[in-house]
C-alpha cells in the first residue's frame, strides 16, 4: 500500500484536493490530521484536559460558553501563532499535548485501511515535513501557490474573524510553502509532485487528474495485490522505501543547516 502523502499550507487549496482525493475516480481513504487533531481535543478527552491545564490559568477566554466548554480555537490560535519567544514556547506545548494522540489515531487508520486493500492511503497531513512524516511517504503531493498574498486573501475569505495580521501569521507559522515544494521535488520523479494551485477549481481538478495519472502509474495493480496478500513483502517494501526517504530527508536538513551557518 502506497502512503500518499499530501501536504501543503494554510489556504493553499490542500482540503480541495483531499475532497478530490476521496471522491471517484479516486476513492482513496483520506487520514485527514486536522480532523483527528480536532477529535483528540474533544472535551472530556487527555488532550483537552491537558490544554486546559496549561493554557487556562494564562487564557481566560480559552474555553466557550457552551454545553461541554469545548475549546476557543480563535483565542488559542492568538496564544500560540506569531513571533515571539513566548509564543514559539506555547505552541511547542500544544504540538507536545495534540502531535502523539494524532499519531496514534492515524497508525490504527492506516492499519484499517491496509487490511481493506486499499492500493493507497492519504496522509493529509499539513506540517508533514516538519512533523517527520515525511520518511515513512512513498509519494508526498504538496499543494501550493506561488504568492504567499494569495493565501491570505483566501484566509481571510474563509475566516471572515480574522484580522490581516491574524491570518498573516498564521500563513507564516506554517513556512514558505514554495520551499516545501523545492523539498517535495528533492524527492525525485515519482517520490515527490507539485500542484501548483493559483487559479480556480476546475485547474485544480485538471492537475490532480495529470499528478495522480503519474503516480498510479507508479504503483500498478499487481504490485499492489502482491504488497496486499503478502504482508512480509509490505514490510521489506515499506522499510527500503522507509531508508531512502530518510536519507533524503538528512540531505535536505544537512543542507539548510550549511545555508544557515554561512549567514
Amino acid at each position: 500500500m502506497l502512503l500518499l502523502g499530501l501536504t501543503g499550507s494554510i489556504a493553499t487549496g490542500k482540503s480541495t484536493v483531499s475532497s478530490l482525493l476521496r471522491e471517484p475516480p479516486y476513492s482513496l481513504p483520506i487520514i485527514d490530521a486536522d480532523l483527528i487533531a480536532r477529535q483528540v481535543v474533544e472535551p472530556g478527552t487527555p488532550g483537552y484536559n491537558a490544554i486546559v491545564d496549561y493554557f487556562l490559568p494564562t487564557t481566560p477566554d480559552l474555553l466557550l460558553d457552551a454545553p461541554g466548554k469545548p475549546l476557543n480555537r480563535p483565542a488559542l490560535g492568538r496564544r500560540v501563532f506569531g513571533a515571539g519567544e513566548e509564543r514559539e514556547r506555547d505552541r511547542k506545548k500544544l504540538n507536545s499535548i495534540v502531535h502523539p494522540a494524532v499519531r496514534r489515531q492515524m497508525y490504527k487508520q492506516m492499519v484499517w485501511s491496509y487490511l481493506r486493500g486499499s492500493w493507497a492511503v492519504v496522509l493529509d497531513v499539513p506540517l508533514l515535513f516538519e512533523s517527520g512524516w515525511e520518511r515513512y511517504c512513498g509519494t508526498i503531493l504538496v499543494v501550493g501557490v506561488s504568492d504567499p498574498a494569495i493565501q491570505i486573501q483566501r484566509l481571510r475569505a474563509r475566516d471572515a474573524h480574522l484580522t490581516e495580521d491574524d491570518a498573516r501569521n498564521r500563513v507564516s507559522s506554517q513556512g514558505d510553502i514554495r520551499e516545501k515544494a523545492e523539498r517535495c521535488l528533492r524527492r525525485g520523479k515519482g517520490k515527490g509532485v507539485v500542484v501548483w494551485n493559483d487559479g480556480g477549481k476546475e485547474e485544480l481538478e485538471k492537475e490532480v487528474q495529470r499528478v495522480m495519472g503519474e503516480i498510479r502509474a507508479k504503483s500498478p495493480a499487481w504490485w499492489s495485490f502482491v504488497l496486499w496478500v503478502c504482508p512480509p513483502v509490505a514490510v521489506v517494501a515499506a522499510g527500503v522505501s522507509w531508508y531512502r526517504m530518510r536519507g533524503v530527508q538528512l540531505a535536505w536538513e544537512a543542507e539548510k543547516r550549511r545555508e544557515k551557518a554561512k549567514l
